[in-house]
């Protein structure tokens, strides 16, 4: 059965496809979302970057955000696996203040942009799976969904996620080949997980470890999102099933185990691989790839959601000028390009230094000349967008000359490496109960 669609056909109803039904809609484009799942749905990246409230503010969509259950989240904490003393970062401290931010519940979080996209007029299908792109072109698109529709657009905007709906299509989906970037998160909520003190309640922590790093998220007053990312081969080195590997960890973490001393939840974690890879070009003929559909970065700073609404939201306004004739289709897909790949290329930097020993030693130590460690906070606050501010960029590369002259002459204090395997010493706690009750059966 064919079906005259739309002028816009959005795949996905995440953050980044929802933000662009809603924007298109709101301006009077004719737009229909495809969504496959029912929401609300589970979802991880609870944490939000400070850049995305002013988004939000800008798009009208402040008060129904403010009816979600949400946690202000005022900076970040990071920390090795056995060391108590961590470093706690607030955006305050950053070089360009910014708009304070939050972690939320995606499930929440998601059906609310979603609805706001409903309400604006956009004409929003769940259920609906894409089975087929029979076409993609300037002007004329056309899909085969479950059950035989075929709907026609005269564009598509790919918001699929890692599903990647347009770049498996193509062919172009590609994973990152620097093994340090191939990774796998093994997660689950728990409730009663011991948080920072007063109005730093909010602050996400990252632990780290030789073999990854976890994340303690806060995402309304009883819940906290906790998750271990690590290679996907390192469960088979140590014999653990992948739905206990992170009960696993939390027992061998000194730091982690300490704060869930008390905690109660999911005995099994939920799984997410395919960390990380890219879908280039971002954008062709007839065809628009947002947030995660064209890339995925490693998680560790949290920039997942950021992203895709920025994404989105520089994709439908290149779509309105399109439709109105006021700008070529090629001169409006290289200014997307160059919008992802200005705002990613810098976090891509980042996460792979990331993983470099002396950066966490210099990032730990929460100093450094001429404010770098105020330009670092700010680019990690989200101040990327539609470029980076030369006052961060020269301090980025000073922060990468102090990091390669600290692997030989100690810049800051020297510290310990901590290994899961090697040094992770198991005390009693409830979740080592569960993880000896499982494991017995």
């Amino acid at each position: 059965m064919n079906e005259k669609s739309c002028d816009v056909l959005v795949i996905g109803g995440g953050p980044a496809g929802a933000t662009a039904a809603y924007l298109l809609a709101k301006n009077g484009i004719k737009v229909t979302l495809l969504e496959k799942s029912r929401f609300p749905r589970f979802h991880i990246g609870e944490s939000i970057l400070p850049q995305a409230f002013p988004l939000i503010q800008e798009i009208g969509l402040e008060r129904a955000f403010r009816k979600i259950p949400h946690v202000p989240k005022l900076g970040a904490e990071f920390g090795m696996g056995d060391d108590p003393k961590t470093t706690l970062f607030t955006f305050q401290s950053a070089l360009i203040l910014g708009s304070w931010t939050f972690n939320v519940e995606r499930s929440v979080f998601d059906k609310m942009l979603l609805d706001e996209a409903r309400n604006a007029g956009a004409d929003v299908r769940e259920n609906r799976t894409v089975k087929q792109i029979n076409r993609l072109g300037d002007g004329d698109c056309a899909l085969t969904l479950d059950g035989g529709t075929i709907l026609t657009s005269r564009y598509v905007l790919d918001a699929s996620g890692d599903g990647c709906v347009v770049g498996r299509h193509l062919g172009i989906r590609k994973p990152i080949r620097d093994r340090n970037l191939q990774k796998v998160a093994y997660f689950a909520h728990f409730e009663n997980v011991q948080r920072l003190p007063g109005d730093q309640e909010g602050s996400p922590a990252i632990i780290i470890s030789d073999e990854g790093w976890f994340w303690l998220i806060p995402i309304n007053e009883k819940i906290t999102s906790v998750g271990f990312v690590c290679h996907p081969d390192f469960h088979k080195s140590i014999r653990v099933a992948p739905h206990q590997l992170l009960n696993w960890a939390i027992l061998r973490c000194p730091v982690v185990r300490q704060r869930m001393k008390n905690a109660t939840g999911e005995t099994d974690n939920k799984i997410l691989a395919d960390f990380s890879y890219t879908c280039k070009p971002y954008a062709g003929a007839g065809y628009f790839l947002l947030g995660d559909a064209g890339c995925f970065l490693d998680p560790i700073f949290s920039t997942g959601v950021t992203l895709a609404m920025k994404s989105a939201q520089c994709a439908a306004t290149l779509m309105q000028k399109i439709l109105a004739q006021n700008i070529s289709p090629a001169r409006a897909r290289r200014q997307y390009i160059r919008f992802v790949e200005g705002s990613t290329s810098i976090f891509w930097h980042l996460i792979k230094n990331y993983y470099k020993h002396s950066f966490r030693e210099l990032f730990l130590d929460g100093e450094g000349p001429l404010d770098v460690h105020g330009a670092v906070i700010s680019i990690l606050a989200g101040h990327v967008f539609p470029k980076t501010a030369w006052k961060l960029r020269w301090r980025l590369w000073l922060f990468n000359l102090c990091m390669w002259t600290n692997q030989v002459v100690p810049m800051v204090r020297r510290r310990k490496r901590f290994s899961l395997v090697e040094h992770g010493k198991i005390e009693e706690s409830p979740l080592e109960a569960i993880a000896i009750e499982k494991a017995h059966g």
